[in-house]
């Protein structure tokens, strides 16, 4: 019976040891220079060379020629020490998975203390040392940090994190790494040429792949495949079917069908994976590596010639071509989508509707509302458009078809009033100020004539001042184009909220307290949506913040000028507001709305009888001075 590959090409140097060379080379100048440290911890992933390095170690170290990084293979320790030898009594090589209790190390710790006996070093390899229990750790500790000069160990590990920190301190760390694709497919071809078998080299590549990165599972693979080879020796249709790889043709069926979004195609591979017995987990991570592959070959022109694909000549055209149909977004969707798919696969009860459910994620982009899905949608579309299977989109774009686009010179529509009963003020940029004034005349004139002797007597009552009929008859006198309040890039300025204020007092004119105490009003700054109002005195300022007031005037704006303030009303310089020395601007109010003669004293209720009678106060006293 012949030995397992693994253990027949054993390295017996640190020359042999495969991929690791960032560790061989720092042991090997060690060894020549005589500087051996008394405690290693090798660390890394199975199968990678941490106990065949720790073994070279200990033949290093008790070689007659040595210390040295070429163990001689003629002495009695190296013959005991080599792959096939019976082993030697001072390297003990011990497993902590069935050695790690504190028990096992307290005896470790006392035949520790005897000589070798025909060696120059007693060597430890504990075996996989993260088994061995806190306790273990602790008996042991004093003798790794200071052992006999005779002692040597050597831990090896493929989880460093679990050895006591108080140990890892007291050693020299080495990690080992996975072998890449490339050197392990060499030191295949070099052991299927000692073996005198001949191998394809995309049959090795699919070896090594399968091997990921570990050497030793590598090697157990490859005796598999030649222990069932033919005469033809390890082919890649022999490795495939040995190994349950996915048939290429599945693979380039289901590219095919995700690129060009066909569902009978892919569904129809499913069916294909579930009939053949395929193994869904292994189709979906066959799936993925080609979807990686295709998204190399989309980086990188020229991945076949530098060895970033391992799959045969005519499979790596099949690569090529597929990448030029998949779209670099599209292709990094499919493999997120596969990769998810790969993880809930795993303990499945019903794999083959979440095949199903992969399927259909691969051709709905749409779903994914994501800035890959978006790119993948608009990639294919373009490669629709560009093989003609899509009309190009005209010069109306689809929104056109939907709604208009609105522009600068086509703002939309202002909102419909609410108010039936009020009929909406023009414009400021259709409507001058006097044309404002000569549409009240014509309303008093079509208005029913219920007292002639009213219309004909001005009420004494009447809210009149010289400075107000002086502006209202410069009002009328300008042209109505030099009237039209000034705006820029169409918002009101300052001078329009000043020239439509006699509009505004005559709408604050049915709420009669809010019109006397805004009566003298004027607007004075206008700023970040804020309208400052001044007022001719600090009551009044008060009123308005306390009353709600000036949320009325907000609406009084809003109903004339279409425009939405806040109101922000002060105290005018030097005591009053702009014309405030008449009660109210010319022209702000109707007869019918402002205070008339027939109401009861109005000019002669003053201070305190004024805030009873109109705001409901009640008066608690009086502070004599």
């Amino acid at each position: 019976m012949s030995l397992a590959l693994y253990r027949t090409y054993r390295p017996a140097r640190l020359a042999d040891v495969v991929g690791q060379e960032h560790i061989t080379m720092p042991l090997s100048r060690a060894l020549e220079n005589d500087r051996v440290h008394h405690a290693y911890l090798f660390s890394g992933p199975r199968g990678c060379g941490k106990t065949s390095t720790a073994r070279i170690m200990a033949r290093s170290l008790n070689c007659e020629k040595g210390p040295t990084p070429e163990p001689c293979g003629e002495c009695q320790s190296c013959l005991d020490l080599a792959a096939g030898g019976p082993g030697s009594i001072d390297v003990i090589e011990l497993d902590a998975a069935s050695h790690g209790g504190v028990d096992d190390t307290r005896d470790l710790r006392e035949r520790a203390m005897f000589a070798p006996a025909s060696s120059r070093y007693k060597v430890y390899i504990i075996d996989e040392a993260h088994m061995v229990s806190p306790a273990g750790f602790n008996a042991l500790l004093k003798l790794v940090e200071e052992p006999p000069e005779h002692v040597r160990f050597i831990f090896a590990t493929t989880d460093p994190d679990k050895v006591l920190p108080t140990i890892r301190s007291r050693t020299h760390n080495y990690a080992f790494r996975l072998v890449s694709n490339r050197d392990l497919q060499e030191h295949l071809a070099s052991i299927c040429a000692s073996e005198g078998v001949s191998a394809e080299p995309a049959a090795l590549a699919l070896v090594a792949r399968a091997g990921a990165g570990s050497v030793r599972d590598s090697l157990s693979i490859l005796g598999q495949v030649i222990a069932g080879s033919g005469p033809e020796g390890v082919t890649y249709a022999e490795v495939a079917g040995q190994l349950g790889v996915t048939d290429s043709a599945l693979l380039d069926a289901t590219i095919e069908a995700i690129a060009q979004r066909d569902g009978a195609a892919l569904f129809e591979v499913i069916e294909g994976v579930v009939d053949t017995g395929h193994e869904p987990r292994r189709f979906v991570s066959d799936l993925l590596e080609r979807l990686r592959d295709v998204i190399v070959v989309q980086s990188v022109n020229d991945a076949a010639e530098r060895g970033l694909i391992d799959a045969p000549d005519d499979e790596v055209q099949r690569i090529v071509a597929q990448a030029a149909l998949l779209g670099p977004a599209e292709a990094s969707r499919a493999a997120d989508v596969v990769s998810r798919s790969l993880g809930e696969l795993k303990g499945a009860t019903a794999p083959r509707l979440r095949l199903e459910i992969m399927a259909a994620r691969l051709l709905v982009p749409a779903a994914e509302d994501t800035s890959v899905g978006a790119l993948a949608r608009i990639e294919h579309l373009e490669r629709a458009i560009a093989a003609g299977a899509v009309a190009a989109p005209a010069t109306e774009s689809p929104r056109s078809k939907v709604e208009p686009e609105r522009t600068t010179e086509q703002p939309p529509p202002p909102p419909v009033t609410k108010e039936p009963s009020r009929s909406a003020p023009p414009k400021i940029s259709d409507v001058a100020p006097s044309t404002a004034l000569e549409e009240r005349e014509t309303n008093r004139e079509s208005a029913p004539q219920a007292d002639e002797s009213v219309q004909q007597e001005p009420s004494a009552e009447a809210p009149t001042s010289k400075a107000a009929q002086t502006q209202a008859a410069q009002t009328q006198a300008a042209p109505s184009s030099a009237a039209q309040p000034k705006a820029v890039d169409g918002e009101i300025t300052l001078e329009g909220f000043v020239t439509m204020w006699p509009a505004v007092m005559d709408a604050l004119a049915k709420t009669r307290v809010a019109w006397m105490l805004f009566s003298g009003s004027q607007p004075v700054s206008w700023s970040d949506g804020t309208l400052a109002v001044a007022v001719d005195s600090p009551g009044k300022v008060a009123n308005a913040a306390a009353s709600g007031h000036d949320e009325k005037l907000r609406s009084a704006i809003a109903d004339v000028l279409k425009v939405n303030v806040r109101i922000d009303v002060v105290v005018a310089s030097g005591g009053a507001a702009p014309g405030a020395g008449a009660s109210a601007p010319a022209g702000s109010a109707d007869p019918a709305d402002a205070p008339s003669a027939d109401d009861e004293n109005v000019d002669d209720v003053t201070g305190v009888d004024l805030v009873i009678r109109e705001l409901g106060a009640t008066q608690i006293g009086e502070i004599e001075h």
